[in-house]
């Protein structure tokens, strides 16, 4: 009997370690990919307008068989760059036409006071509204990231607009994935993105 009670109080600590709560106000969500579930809170009152366009594609279902089809990891980027630890996902394909959503106007982190953390939920852009369809999940934290950082040249960073809160495990297994040239070969299925 007290195996089992520490045995449970062990099991109790290491699940309060790998996931955390929802902040209130944030929508709670599942990327469904075949590695496994991630668990993500996206913030309407913080990125309103980026959190709004994420939430439009997945009411739409447009997520359903996407993939995660990008890594930037330390061996994949060049010596004399910012480095960047992310994995990236969305509707984009090599194969398939992306189907058409409407741009996103550019909250910068200044603006939101969100920061490219561990486990954060990003849009991937170009120059700043571009944003669409395309997500990135950072990997570990990364300031460069953010307004005023250096990987980007215009010194916008990106949208910042969520974060992992279970799953990191999933997240890390898919971003240790064979990868060519910055691409995963072969992509990795997202199954759905759904609210829970």
């Amino acid at each position: 009997m007290k195996r089992n009670l520490i045995l449970l109080f062990i099991i109790g600590v290491l699940n309060a370690c790998t996931s955390q709560n929802a902040p209130e106000g944030a929508v709670e969500l599942v990327i469904k990919t075949t590695e496994g579930n991630i668990n993500v809170a996206v913030f309407p009152d913080k990125a309103p307008k980026s959190t709004a366009a994420f939430l439009a594609i997945v009411d739409k279902g447009l997520y359903k068989r996407s993939s995660f089809y990008r890594v930037l990891n330390d061996a994949n980027q060049p010596s004399n760059a910012p480095k960047a630890e992310l994995l990236q996902g969305g509707l984009w394909s090599r194969t398939k036409k992306r189907p058409d959503v409407p741009r996103v106007e550019h909250e910068t982190t200044q603006q939101t006071g969100l920061q490219h953390l561990a486990g954060t939920l990003s849009l991937a852009r170009e120059e700043p509204g571009s944003a669409s369809s395309e997500f990135f999940i950072c990997v570990a934290d990364q300031p460069g990231l953010d307004y005023g950082g250096e990987n980007n040249p215009d010194g916008q960073g990106y949208a910042a607009f969520g974060k992992v809160i279970s799953g990191m495990d999933v997240v890390r297994k898919i971003y240790n994935k064979p990868e060519n040239d910055q691409y995963f070969d072969p992509p990795i299925m997202i199954i759905d993105i759904v609210k829970r």
